[in-house]
């Protein structure tokens, strides 16, 4: 069994492994979405799958530290989020030669994927808000040249933005909603010159 892990901070290439399943991932969003604890008939809901279908993932979750058990008697199999402090889990990015960089790589494929299938059931449904305050539908990718400044300002406003749409259902907080970002930088490629000719 792993060890227990500080939530905002897993690190582990072998965790974060498990995660480079979407599936996986959706349990993992739906538990904190859910305030952290639910039964497997209530994320199988949230999720629109069939409860059947969750427990070999949760079975791996459970092997690699990142959900538990809770201890429920006769009643349904209820599962948490394991680890120590608050909030979704985070992922640490060690790029170094024994780090975690080929694992990071597959999560951000994985977290893309739904992303990607999450916007495409919202464009199917015509309640869906494409504009004005309220609006709940985005789509971007932007390109452009920040200073350090406005670095540090881009990732103040994503951290925050992780904090509220991280946020368990609650009074007020009737809406579920999926939020996914990618930062990276980029290299400039320089122009090709053309053939003398």
């Amino acid at each position: 069994m792993a060890e227990p892990f500080v939530r905002r901070a897993l690190r582990d290439p072998a965790q974060i492994r498990l995660l480079s399943s979407a599936v996986r991932q959706e349990i993992v969003d739906t538990l904190a979405a859910l305030g952290g604890e639910a039964s497997v008939a209530a994320m199988a809901e949230h999720l629109g799958r069939p409860a059947d279908g969750l427990y070999y993932h949760l079975r791996a979750l459970l092997d690699g530290g990142l959900v538990e058990e809770v201890p429920a008697g006769d009643e349904e199999r209820r599962y948490r989020l394991a680890g120590e402090g608050d909030g979704p889990i985070r992922l640490a990015y060690d790029l170094g030669p024994q780090g975690n960089r080929r694992e990071l790589g597959a999560f951000a494929r994985a977290l893309l994927q739904i992303a990607a299938e999450d916007f495409e059931a919202a464009l199917a449904a015509p309640e869906s808000v494409t504009e004005g305050p309220a609006r709940e539908l985005w789509v971007s990718r932007n390109k452009g040249w920040l200073s350090n400044d406005d670095l540090e300002e881009a990732s103040r406003l994503l951290e925050r933005l992780s904090e509220l749409s991280s946020q368990p259902k609650g009074p007020g907080r009737e809406r579920l909603m999926s939020f996914a970002f990618a930062l990276a930088p980029l290299s400039p490629r320089p122009r090709r010159r053309g053939r003398a000719g």
